[in-house]
């Protein structure tokens, strides 16, 4: 028999779910039966599966230590080296400045060298983050981005800081996301945009559609003009909703793409901008986040600000443009 104390990174979720992230190759119906069976107890009685942890709960798995063992997942530490940017950090979160190129999570191609295994190697070296202190908790990304954005990334240190940003994302306007980007075009005033997308999974890009069309998801975004040419204008972007390339779709179905965007943006423009500048990808940064309103533990955030510098590629870009 094997007994499990629940601690703080435990506690306010379903004992179904702390199960399957603790024995991560048991199945569901696996751990059900085991509850059925009394086989898991909590607190030396039978639970129901939907059973909310508190902390110091005990539950008692009365399985063989090579079963507990076979369903046992080994947490790696990927050795990893650092390219990202610390925006601001405290005990309970990390805001990070992601560099273009990077993937936030691992994919089918890359599993190793991800944003979110970075900053799991930094708190690891600075004896944040032990796995072999930890239950199931992994420090984890609330938002995300596509590998060719850069920008601001929130990382959670905790399990109450993950929980309560993940509802405060939910309810949208209490963080808000704030992007730079430059786009072909005289943009002199602000819009706002509503639309549908929906993924074209022949060309892995997406496109605006009817409010009809089946799977199609609602996206907001607004924007407004800091800078303007003849030829290009710098925007600031905040999105509403975070879809899949929602901005990129939005601004190139106005006639005015992102330049260096290879799926929704014009040609000839990013060959001019590849030839003078480099530009490898899209002209799109996360440069700001604001803690409109906040909550638990993160009522400290309220009303604060913070944003993340462009890349030095991207400042002399805008220099010369503008």
């Amino acid at each position: 028999m094997r007994e499990i104390t629940i601690g703080k990174n435990e506690a306010n979720q379903r004992i179904d779910k702390f199960l399957r992230k603790y024995m991560p190759k048991a199945s569901m119906g696996f751990i059900y039966k085991m509850i059925r069976k009394k086989n898991i107890k909590l607190n030396n009685q039978r639970t129901p599966q939907d059973y909310i942890l508190k902390e110091e709960d005990q539950i008692q798995l009365y399985l063989s230590e090579d079963t507990i063992k076979g369903f046992l997942e080994e947490k790696t530490i990927y050795n990893v080296k650092r390219n990202f940017d610390i925006v601001y950090e405290d005990e309970n979160l990390i805001l990070v400045n992601k560099p273009q190129g990077l993937l936030v999570h691992e994919d089918h191609k890359e599993q190793e060298n991800t944003l979110v295994n970075q900053v799991i190697k930094y708190l690891y070296d600075q004896g944040e983050y032990n796995p072999k202190e930890e239950k199931t908790f992994v420090p984890a990304s609330v938002n995300r981005l596509d590998r060719n954005t850069s920008g601001i990334v929130i990382i959670a240190k905790n399990y109450e800081t993950l929980q309560n940003l993940n509802e405060m994302v939910r309810k949208k306007e209490y963080i808000r996301k704030y992007y730079l980007t430059i786009v072909k075009g005289q943009i002199k005033n602000g819009e706002e945009l509503k639309g549908y997308l929906i993924k074209d999974t022949n060309s892995n890009c997406v496109k605006l559609v009817s409010n009809e069309t089946e799977k199609a998801k609602f996206i907001y975004t607004k924007y407004k003009p800091i800078k303007t040419s003849n030829q290009y204008s710098l925007l600031e972007v905040e999105i509403i909703t975070g879809r899949t390339h929602q901005i990129r779709l939005h601004l190139s179905s106005r006639s005015h793409p992102i330049v260096g965007d290879d799926k929704y943006g014009d040609e000839k423009v990013n060959k001019i901008f590849k030839d003078k500048f480099k530009l490898k990808y899209q002209f799109l940064h996360a440069y700001k986040i604001t803690f409109h309103k906040c909550i638990g533990n993160l009522k400290y955030l309220e009303g604060k600000n913070f944003t993340a510098r462009l890349s030095s590629n991207f400042e002399n870009i805008k220099e010369q443009l503008f």
